[in-house]
């Protein structure tokens, strides 16, 4: 069952002014017009717009509110929320990158996919890399238990690579293996000098995988 008042950031006592605000807040954060009609703030928008339809009805969030704490209670048990898989399709990206990412909790009631928000404690998600942070881009799963209050949490970090730098690389490596027709002397000044940076090129390489790694 959705949790409304975790869509709008309130808490299940709010007043009706608290969830006006909130809903005001949200609507204007994830309207499709000011985010380019990104899908993920397009969802968010219609879950803002949802729950604040439910609760701002005093007969409808009556109802909810019945139907919740009692969804709420026959789903929880005593055993600790596990993250039994939490996986991504890439470890590095470009911007615009299509990702796919999927996961299975147990014992979780409650389950987040940050930044995406609430979700269901198994399932997938497809989305596009439109911005980094620090190079990163960084997804954290929290599966909790409201009745034992514990959290366990897990993380996928997505490091930015640069497909022009990559593509740069690429050629200046072939450049120097590519073959001349220049005089016997300047061939083997040539071919010493293609040794070395070629070594330099490789050492380049090394370094900058080592700094994906991290």
């Amino acid at each position: 069952m959705k949790d409304y008042y975790y869509f709008l950031g309130i808490k299940d006592d709010a007043s009706e002014e608290e969830i006006k605000k909130a809903y005001r807040k949200l609507s204007l954060k994830y309207h499709p017009d000011k985010n380019e009609n990104d899908d993920y703030f397009a969802e968010r928008f219609r879950e803002v717009q949802e729950a604040y339809e439910t609760l701002s009805d005093k007969e409808r969030r009556k109802t909810y509110n019945q139907q919740f704490v009692s969804n709420r209670r026959s789903s929880r048990t005593n055993y600790p929320p596990s993250v039994k898989t939490f996986t991504s399709t890439k470890m590095q990206a470009v911007k615009g990158d299509e990702i796919t990412i999927k996961w299975n909790t147990t014992h979780a009631d409650v389950v987040k996919v940050l930044p995406f928000g609430l979700e269901k404690s198994y399932g997938e998600r497809t989305f596009k890399i439109t911005e980094f942070k620090d190079g990163k881009f960084v997804m954290i799963l929290h599966a909790t238990n409201s009745l034992t209050r514990q959290t366990a949490v897990q993380g996928i970090t997505i490091t930015e690579v640069f497909e022009n730098d990559r593509e740069k690389f690429r050629q200046n490596v072939e450049e120097l293996f590519r073959p001349e027709n220049d005089a016997p002397e300047t061939k083997d000044y040539s071919r010493i000098l293609k040794i070395i940076l070629a070594v330099i090129a490789l050492a380049f390489a090394m370094f900058f995988l080592l700094q994906q790694v991290r």
